[in-house]
């Protein structure tokens, strides 16, 4: 039944645009791992940032609420030093605040050590006997810096920042105190606020002064841009407010934060929203927000540090306002990536924020159903684009696909500029994209489907010229089955087993990668067509699909260049710390049958028959008299005038009763040397001695030829034949011929 299915394009467009459609359903739920969903989030938020610039003018700005920030800036660290200043500026900023008419002043900063105290150093220098800090101990508390902040912090209402830390290390400082109230009678921990493991605080002399304390962790998105801000986080028990959270509080003169939840079914409670002065903010489940940024750096006033100090600010700037203080300075390491822009400082990402929790009508927020209503969107018109675009023309396709695609874009930036509502994107685009133009590229290939069709089937295992003229002419090849002369090539990898139990499987993958790609390449250029790979053994053939009347010369030269690169490989590898390899390689030329053969399931362009069998037959024997390349008289016939060849044996292989003379193809015609020459003359008249059965001449000879060239293992053989034969009777019949019986 399926080898009778020929799925016509539009059909395949079909197939095309329902796995697609399949696959972004399953990547809007998350169900394909860490990687696809990573990936999907990179792209959501690229449109996300896209979508938030190009609806900033929309956003409404309120200027009821005074927002500034004390910027530590290059100025403020040129005139009063590096950061950390001395406690008692840091106090006197506060007091200058303070008299301003600022509100609450909220620190990006976290002063987690204690100032030194200079009556403490000069005692540590010249000793407590010493008369001089007898008499200084009496100022020690007037001069101490932390004393003179927690002075200045007792006289407004002053946030102090603290940082938590996702590893369960030592903590530093004291812990915020609660301010978080949470109505239903819930477990803190089964709540999804984002778990924290350890805290760096401030001193105890400044944490008990200040009204607030809030933390200022950034929560960047996988990309590394801060998109949302954690307002809730939780730590043994306790959930803690962000510093932009607690300054609302402070400034709205509320004593508590409440926190809604709802159970998620699972036993464990997702965050609805916080409610400050009966005002309720939306969260996510785990309590973070989007970021209602105003606009790029510099959205909010900036006031540097310096002129505060310097109390050269405009009078009434900082009247009845709430201030941040902290840094834009790059040596201070502020600065973050964001949507509105990569050196953002992070101090005014809190102003963003604190301005959306005074006016929750600015927070845009993700609908809790949004991944549902994404899924549905992609299943309506993904089955409505998968089924009626492959019956139109390209420029159809093309109209509507885009006009999908803006009205898609248009809805999704009306649900965020004016109802507030964040819907994912990505997917909905992917859609619109992939399936416009898989079903017109579908429309194109139809036109080439012949071409493609044979490209498809041979350009991993036809030489390029092939395809080229199967692709000119294909009514000049055929994959049904014939019978023609053709020249068949085995290769196998010596000792191969040993090698494979000394290696891991990866390192074996690798050295195979390494052997084949070349000589799949060699066998390639020269004409071969690669049948297939069985663990070590190469199989090719010449001569189909495409006619080679050289296929015997081609296969010859073929293994020449394959012992050449095996050569090559064998020192590199032995400098790789990899094993030696060594190869055999066996070619017979015969009438072979070829075609695409196999089963209704699977099939392969291969060839069959006795001629195929002995080819692999030599290539065994190769070991069985120590070369490397041995070929068949037939192939031999077909090449002679190509190659220089020295016989070998007249054999019996396994399975058959007729005697096949073999030979090793020793060079190309005209490039054998006179010592070289003279061997092989020599071993001639040697082997027609041997055929003659003149055993003691036939003996001489070879013992001649050993003392010549002893390592080659041919000479050796027929010495041991020669010994053996001359102790039997001479028969009339003999024509030289040996029995192997293995494989």
């Amino acid at each position: 039944m399926f080898s009778r299915f020929r799925p016509s394009f539009i059909q395949l467009a079909k197939i095309a645009s329902t796995t697609v459609l399949f696959v972004l359903v399953l990547l809007q739920l998350s169900q394909f791992g860490d990687v696809a969903t990573h990936q999907l989030k990179r792209l959501d938020g690229m449109f996300y940032d896209l979508r938030l610039k190009t609806t900033l003018e929309h956003r409404p700005v309120y200027n009821d609420t005074n927002i500034s920030i004390i910027d530590i800036d290059e100025k403020s660290l040129a005139e009063h030093g590096r950061w950390p200043w001395s406690r008692r500026k840091v106090a006197e900023l506060i007091d200058k605040l303070l008299d301003a008419g600022v509100i609450v002043i909220a620190f990006d900063v976290v002063f987690s050590e204690p100032e030194r105290n200079p009556i403490d150093e000069l005692t540590q220098e010249l000793g407590t006997d010493n008369h001089n800090i007898q008499a200084l101990t009496q100022y020690k508390e007037d001069i101490d810096g932390d004393l003179r902040m927690s002075q200045s912090l007792e006289n407004g209402d002053v946030v102090l920042g603290i940082v938590f830390e996702k590893d369960s290390v030592t903590s530093r400082g004291i812990v915020p105190d609660n301010v978080i109230r949470i109505d239903q009678d819930v477990p803190i921990p089964r709540i999804k606020a984002l778990p924290f493991g350890s805290y760096i605080g401030n001193i105890d002399v400044l944490h008990e002064a200040a009204i607030g304390k809030g933390f200022f962790n950034a929560v960047p998105d996988d990309d590394g841009s801060i998109r949302r801000a954690a307002l809730l986080i939780q730590y043994e028990g306790t959930i803690y407010p962000s510093l932009a959270l607690e300054a609302a509080r402070l400034y709205s003169l509320a004593d508590e934060i409440k926190v809604d939840v709802i159970t998620d079914g699972n036993d464990q409670f997702n965050v609805l929203g916080v409610l400050l002065n009966d005002q309720l903010v939306k969260t996510d489940e785990n309590g973070r927000v989007l970021v209602p940024y105003r606009g790029g750096r510099n959205s909010f006033p900036y006031i540097s540090a310096a002129d505060v100090l310097a109390g050269t600010i405009e009078p009434d700037s900082l009247m009845d306002s709430i201030v941040f203080v902290g840094t834009s300075s790059v040596g201070l390491a502020d600065l973050r990536e964001t949507p509105v822009g990569i050196q953002y400082p992070g101090v005014e990402v809190h102003a963003n924020i604190l301005e959306g929790l005074l006016h929750p009508d600015v927070f845009s927020y993700r609908h809790d159903l949004a991944d549902y209503y994404t899924v549905l969107y992609l299943v309506l018109f993904g089955v409505v684009m998968a089924f009626y675009f492959p019956k139109m023309g390209p420029g159809q396709m093309a109209f509507w696909g885009m006009l999908l695609l803006a009205t898609t874009i248009g809805f999704n930036t009306y649900l965020w500029a004016n109802e507030k509502i964040s819907m994912p994107l990505t997917t909905p685009i992917l859609l619109c994209l992939f399936l416009t133009v898989i079903n017109i590229a579908f429309g194109f290939f139809a036109e080439n489907s012949q071409k493609k069709v044979i490209k498809g089937m041979f350009d991993q295992y036809v030489p390029p010229a092939h395809i080229d003229k199967m692709l000119n002419d294909p009514n000049s090849v055929s994959l049904a089955g014939d019978r023609k002369n053709m020249s068949v090539l085995f290769s196998d990898i010596r000792s191969f087993t040993t090698i494979s139990e000394g290696l891991s499987a990866n390192d074996l993958k690798l050295l195979l990668n390494r052997y084949f790609s070349p000589i799949t390449k060699t066998i390639l250029d020269y004409q071969g067509t690669i049948d297939k790979y069985v663990g070590d053994m190469v199989m090719a053939f010449w001569g189909a699909p495409l006619d080679d009347e050289k296929h015997a010369t081609n296969s010859i030269k073929a293994a020449f260049s394959m012992l050449e690169i095996t050569a090559q490989l064998r020192e590199q590898f032995v400098l790789d710390g990899l094993p030696a390899i060594k190869v055999g390689i066996g070619i017979n030329t015969g009438d072979m049958n070829v075609g695409d053969m196999g089963s209704e399931f699977r099939r392969a362009y291969t060839v069959l028959g006795d001629s195929v069998n002995l080819g692999s037959r030599l290539e065994s024997l190769t070991k069985a008299y120590g070369i490397e390349l041995l070929v068949s008289e037939y192939t031999m016939a077909q090449a002679i005038d190509d190659f220089e060849f020295r016989p070998i044996d007249r054999v019996i292989v396994k399975g058959k009763t007729t005697a096949v003379a073999t030979f090793e193809p020793i060079c190309e015609k005209g490039a054998l040397n006179e010592q070289d020459r003279a061997e092989l003359d020599q071993y001639n008249a040697a082997y027609t001695l041997y055929l003659s059965q003149l055993w003691p001449e036939a003996e001489q000879a070879f013992n001649d030829l050993h003392a010549l060239n002893p390592e080659r293992m041919v000479y050796s053989i027929y010495l041991d034949r020669i010994n053996q034969l001359k102790n039997e009777p001479k028969q009339d019949d003999w024509d030289g011929s040996f029995t192997h019986t293995s494989k």
